[in-house]
């Protein structure tokens, strides 16, 4: 048996029967986190266990949900704190608001120039690819969010949201499709005639990179949600095609693409987002490889870059 005293952190209307105490019929090794919470739960209903964060008394490293009560230290006496992280959304449904964003703004500005040019634009082949390009990526992004990801964190802070789809909505979304779909581009317009721009070997050679960047990108993403079994958080060390090179192959697949774009069409937009999209990706990257590193030690592969093969 063990009982743990649960006091709040910070006051919480959510949880008025705060401090209590939680028991358990048997020892810390045989409970999670994850049941303690929702025990927390059980005697506050409108206090869920998204919105818990629990720490040791003192300590405001927070407890992994996975964790069993003894390897958190959580023993029989502990007293844990606990803090209301506010209201919640769920990844999957960010990732969803996310991708919708680019998939709205760019045929409306497309379809409709006249509003947003003050008349009609003659599209080019180039316009047209990177349209459909766009248009596709997204897609791509909407289909995997629903079949692929596997997350391992159910929720966000719902006020997360606007930042994260500001960054798609706004430099993928309005900057680019305004830049790319504007007379600048057009099919009459002299940054096009005449140029490399509308040349079908250089157009179908840079589709055909983009299209090997996309295919690969979900290669990568496939290749982890095969490493998580469904409702887990289980981690694995990844193997495979670009893993053997870098840690986050996704990535740097991701950032090949959007390279493709701007280099097609030269627009200081598609430049601007990829530049940081592809500081954001590194970020994300160098903290992914170093937990790798952290978590497996010496079976790591000690020759894998971060994102960059060869490089970073």
């Amino acid at each position: 048996m063990v009982s743990v005293k649960v006091t709040a952190a910070k006051s919480t209307p959510l949880a008025r029967d705060l401090p209590t105490f939680i028991t358990f019929e048997k020892s810390p090794e045989d409970h999670t986190i994850c049941e303690l919470k929702k025990a927390i739960t059980a005697k506050n209903p409108k206090f869920p266990p998204s919105r818990q964060k629990l720490a040791l008394k003192g300590d405001s490293k927070p407890l992994a949900d996975h964790a069993t009560l003894k390897d958190a230290g959580v023993v029989d006496g502990s007293e844990v704190t606990v803090k209301d992280l506010g209201p919640q959304i769920g990844w999957r449904t960010v990732f969803f608001i996310e991708y919708a964003g680019p998939l709205i703004i760019h045929p409306l500005i497309y379809h409709f120039p006249r509003v947003f040019y003050g008349g009609p634009v003659q599209h080019s082949v180039l316009q047209k690819y990177v349209y459909a390009a766009v248009l596709l990526h997204f897609l791509k992004r909407e289909l995997e969010t629903a079949f692929v990801h596997r997350f391992s964190h159910g929720t966000m802070p719902f006020r997360n949201v606007f930042k994260n789809s500001a960054y798609y909505h706004i430099l993928s979304g309005v900057v680019l499709a305004y830049s790319v779909y504007s007379p600048t581009f057009a099919a009459n317009s002299p940054y096009i005639r005449g140029t490399i721009r509308e040349n079908p070997n250089f157009l179908w050679s840079c589709l055909a990179v983009w299209l090997f960047s996309e295919l690969s990108n979900l290669s990568a993403h496939v290749t982890l949600r095969n490493l998580r079994p469904a409702g887990t958080t289980k981690r694995a060390i990844p193997h495979g095609y670009g893993f053997s090179l870098v840690s986050c192959p996704n990535y740097f697949f991701e950032t090949l693409g959007w390279t493709v774009i701007a280099v097609m069409t030269g627009s200081y937009a598609a430049w601007l987002f990829l530049v940081v999209s592809t500081y954001q990706m590194t970020v994300w990257a160098l903290k992914k490889h170093r937990n790798y590193k952290k978590e497996f030690g010496k079976e790591y592969p000690a020759n894998r870059k971060a994102i960059f093969p060869f490089i970073l």
